[in-house]
This record gives C-alpha cells, structure tokens and sequence, in this order.
C-alpha cells in the first residue's frame, strides 16, 4: 500500500447514469451531388483544361473527408485538370513531409480514395508580402501550380475569438504555409491572431491563384451539416457569417459545469488542442471569450491511436494517468509545441483509471467529497452519449434536451482500476 493509495482510497465514487443530449440533427445526404450542384451552376470556378490543380487538406477529423476529397478531385478532372492534394497543416504530423502524409493516411485520405497524387513536402516559396511587410509562403507544389483550392472545415479556434477562426483564411495564412509560415505567424503571438489570420489569408488571395475555398460545416453530432462554395471574395465577405452558425451548431455539455470532468480520451484527431477547450471551458493559451463550460477539475485517462503519441493540450487537464505517459511521444509533439509557442505541461498522472478519478474529486476545493458532480465523456467529439453523477440528477430531470438513458451504475473498473 502507497502513501498515495492510502488517501485516494477513502474517495468515494458516485454512481453513474447514462444520458443522451440532443441537438439539431440536420446534414449533408448526398454531398457529391451538393458539391457538384453548386459548382455547376454558373459558379465562377475558373478550372480549365490541362491546368495543375493544388487542393488543400488539413489534419483534423472532418467528418466525410476522404469523400469531400474526392469529390473535389473528380470535379476537377471533368473540366479537364490535373489535380493533386498538398498536406496543408502548418507544423502537424511532427513537421515532416512523412508524418503529414501519415496523417492523411490516418484520415482516410489516400491516393487510391482520392484518386489523385497526393505530395507531401514542407518547402515553401515566398509569394509576396503583406501590407505590413511580412513575407508571405506557402507550400512549394502549391506555389508551382495554375490554381490552388482551399478546403476546410469552419469552426471555432480553441485559443483566440475572432471573426475569422479555424476555417479557410487560417488554412491559407497557417496550414499551406507549413510549419515555416506557421512558425513566423505564432511567433507574433495568439493575442494577435484576431488580425494576423486575416492579414496573411488576404495577401495568400492575392499574390496565388485561389481559385475558390469549399468551407464545411458540421452538426454536433459530427456530421456534415452544410458544404459551402466560396470565391476569394465569398471568403472574406462570408466566413465570418458561417462562423456563428459552426459556434450555434456547436455541442457543449448541457448541464453547464461540474465538480470533475472525465474525458476518456484526447488527440489532434480529437481537436487542434488534444480536447476542444469550447467544451471543456479549458483553455490552454490566449483566450478572450467566455467558456460555455467550467469544471473545477479536468481528468484525461487516454490518447488516441490516430494522434501517434502528440499530447498537446495534455496541460489543459489537472489529472491523468500512467497510461498517457507511456503514450506520449515528445518527438510528435513538441515541433508542434516549438511552432505554436506553447509549452506543454504534464500533470499529475495517477497509475489507474480509478486513482486518477478520486484524485481529481480529492484536489476540488469547495465541494462535497462524498457526492461530488461528475460528468464523464469519451472526447470533445462525441459528447451526445455522455454520463452523469446520480448526484446531478435532480438538475437535469425537467430539461428536455437531456434524455435519462439509464439507472445510476458502478464504475465497471477491472482489477487494476482501470475502465478497459
């Protein structure tokens, strides 16, 4: 018996309940038939015969990527183009040209689902400048061919608020600038994103050939909820407005807050910051908004297979367990970590599931010890099946966007105290 087992153990654990939040379902049904419906219809794509197409691909887990892809790609060859996918994500993939290519690979996005080359490289070659004087790059394939496409999902960044955010201006300024540009831009600061962002993205516009952006939206339910076709202008003019409606479709944890947060698992594929800080209220840098979400304390008990070992964002939680340590790879991360300018913390790692869950209860000051509020998920993405403290029962029975699934049940913690 340890010094640390002799007072973990006097925690106790409330029972659990299942519960399913609800929102809006709406999505996509037939996203090829949308993508080439829009394209088709007098939009001004500026695609012709036998030029060589460059067409962006990010990182994150969008929902129906490798479909988006390649509906793309198909659009492109029936005009008459060669077109070709570029790893378009600043620094991700440990900055190299066969970890971005990985990345893709982990996405679903190959050449054979694409059906098209895919080249991974992180050269660039200044473009031009921004107004200011800041030298602009990008990607070098990119750079070399007669038009590029920008594609990205839009959705709220996890460190700044700003008209523009994670989307289609980011992708240019930071993602086809690889980890270069995105190391120049981060060097200035998340407190200067607000107009960085747009002052990059802007200058990308003008100095190549964009020829439009495909911005995506998703459903809390990570589905696609709206494909949308953008010229460079569309860009800049329209952005900011899907930007509200990705931050209205958003999930969140409904009940609003909670003693403890479990969240059973955390990657890149996950979000930009291992956990989207939009739902867990945690927010690792550079933060001006007003978090939808608070827990006194935040618990991690996994990584992802698909984020290779990058424990970004792990310092946003206050617990984790031995299991992430002996996971996380420094080598994934910390290029990423060296770009942005963060630095990423470990926190107390306890060597069960069960350890770390009573020492997050045990370090919340100012509660209840013996009926602490605990909500529990598997990640930021996927918070519609969630589970609830019995304790937290009496605030969610009346609410009719929380459906109560089950009856209050035990940790099912095997004989090592973990969850699986």
């Amino acid at each position: 018996m340890s010094a640390i087992s002799d007072i973990l153990d006097k925690i106790p654990l409330p029972r659990m309940v299942r519960v399913r939040q609800q929102f809006d379902h709406s999505s996509v049904d037939d996203i090829p038939a949308e993508l080439f419906g829009q394209l088709e219809n007098g939009f001004p794509h500026g695609i012709r015969p036998g030029m060589r197409i460059a067409i962006t691909c990010g990182s994150r887990g969008i929902a129906n990527l490798p479909v988006i892809m390649r509906t793309i790609v198909d659009f492109c060859k029936k005009q008459g183009a060669h077109p070709f996918l570029i790893p378009a994500m600043g620094s991700h993939g440990g900055a190299t040209a066969e970890g971005q290519r990985a990345v893709l690979t982990s996405l679903g996005v190959t050449e054979e689902t694409c059906g098209c080359p895919i080249y991974s490289s992180m050269e660039t070659r200044v473009i031009g400048s921004t107004p200011e004087g800041h030298p602009v790059q990008i990607e070098a394939n990119a750079a070399q061919a007669d038009g590029i496409i920008v594609v990205n999902r839009i959705k709220p960044h996890p460190v700044f608020v700003a008209p523009y955010e994670s989307g289609l201006m980011k992708m240019m300024a930071i993602g086809l600038g690889k980890q270069k540009q995105a190391e120049y831009i981060h060097q200035m600061g998340f407190d200067q994103f607000y107009r960085l962002i747009p002052l990059f993205g802007n200058a990308v516009m003008e100095h190549a050939n964009i020829l439009f952006g495909v911005a995506i939206l998703e459903n809390a339910y990570d589905q696609t909820s709206r494909i949308v076709v953008l010229t460079k202008d569309g860009i800049r003019k329209e952005e900011p407005g899907l930007l509200l409606e990705a931050k209205a479709n958003m999930p969140r944890l409904l009940p609003g807050s909670s003693d403890v947060l479990v969240v059973d698992r955390m990657g890149k594929d996950i979000s930009g910051d291992g956990m989207d800080p939009n739902i867990t209220g945690r927010f690792c840098q550079y933060y001006t908004g007003t978090p939808n979400f608070t827990a006194k304390r935040v618990v991690v008990l996994d990584l992802t297979d698909k984020t290779h070992g990058n424990f970004i964002g792990i310092e946003a939680a206050d617990v984790t367990t031995q299991r992430v340590l002996n996971k996380a790879d420094p080598e994934e991360t910390y290029p990423n970590s060296l770009t942005s300018c963060g630095n990423q913390h470990m926190p107390m790692h306890m060597k069960s599931d069960k350890q770390a869950i009573q020492c997050a209860i045990k370090i919340s000051t100012g509660i209840d010890l013996n009926h602490a509020r605990i909500i529990r998920i598997p990640d930021t993405l996927h918070v519609m099946d969630i589970q609830i403290s019995e304790t937290m029962l009496p605030e969610i029975r009346d609410r009719s966007d929380i459906q109560i699934l089950g009856e209050p049940e035990e940790w099912d913690f095997d004989a090592e105290g973990n969850l699986w």
